[in-house]
Parts: C-alpha cells; sequence; structure tokens
C-alpha cells in the first residue's frame, strides 16, 4: 500500500487547498506526482473531491495578470468540468464556520473559508501544503510534503 493509500484510509471525500491543484495544474516539479495521486483517485470516484469557489479566484489570478488564457482554461475544466469534483459556493453556513475557525485557530480568511466548505460538504480529510492547518482537529490535514521521499 502507498503512503496516498495510507493517508486516504476511512476517507470517502477529500477536500483540496489551492496550493495542491496549482501544482498539478502548472507541474510543479516536486509535487505534481503526487497531487496527480490524489486527482486520479478522484476522477476515478475512490473519493470525492471538494474545494470552495476561493479556489477559483486564486488560481485564475495569476493567469489573468500573464495573459494566458490556455491555463486559466485548465483551471476551469478541472475545477468546473471534472467528474467527481465539485467546487462549493460560500454560503452563510460556511461563512460562520470559517468565522468559528479563524477565532479557534486564527487561520487565514482563505484557510479558514477552505476548511469549512470541506468541513461543509462532509470531508474526513484535506490535502494541503501549509503546516499550520494542521491545527484542525476536526479533520484529517493531510500535508504534501509529508509525503514526499526524502
Amino acid at each position: 500500500m502507498s503512503k496516498i493509500d495510507d493517508v486516504l484510509v476511512g476517507v470517502t471525500a477529500l477536500g483540496f487547498d489551492t496550493a495542491p491543484l496549482i501544482y498539478f495544474v502548472e507541474r510543479h516539479p516536486t509535487y505534481v506526482d503526487i497531487v496527480r495521486e490524489f486527482v486520479q483517485r478522484v476522477d476515478t470516484g475512490a473519493v470525492l473531491g471538494y474545494s470552495s469557489m476561493v479556489t477559483l479566484t486564486e488560481v485564475l489570478t495569476q493567469p489573468k495578470q500573464k495573459g494566458n488564457t490556455t491555463v486559466e482554461q485548465e483551471y476551469r475544466d478541472l475545477l468546473l468540468q471534472s467528474r467527481n469534483f465539485k467546487l462549493l459556493p460560500i454560503d452563510s453556513t460556511i461563512a460562520e464556520r470559517a468565522a468559528d475557525l479563524r477565532a479557534r485557530y486564527r487561520f487565514r480568511t482563505p484557510d479558514a473559508l477552505q476548511i469549512a466548505a470541506a468541513l461543509a460538504s462532509g470531508c474526513q480529510a484535506f490535502l494541503t501544503n501549509d503546516p499550520p492547518l494542521k491545527r484542525a482537529v476536526e479533520l484529517r490535514v493531510i500535508v504534501l510534503d509529508d509525503l514526499k521521499d526524502r
């Protein structure tokens, strides 16, 4: 069993932070292979993938600044057209839960919104590369750097 299989034991729904999706689409040399394994599990339906609309804002900003419409479209295809993956709107329930997470863990607003969306969609785990998010005890936080071969 792989490290990824190990961290996904008991996980049927996985929240995605923005960074892993950037690593995947923009083929970050250190992380693309690891993230690809998570994306493949979502694509096959082994787990369902979720993120919030915050992700769409974050991933499109730099391609828009650079006029890179090809990368913009890759993000739209991944986030809006992938099977077994859903972007959640920020509603009042998610916003209030994010405020609670911010108050309890001192998370930045985007991070709190991402985790709140993952919780609202029933995720048991959240994929990130931001170690301080491990403070959240409401779900398993999977940090990509912890999965790298050293």
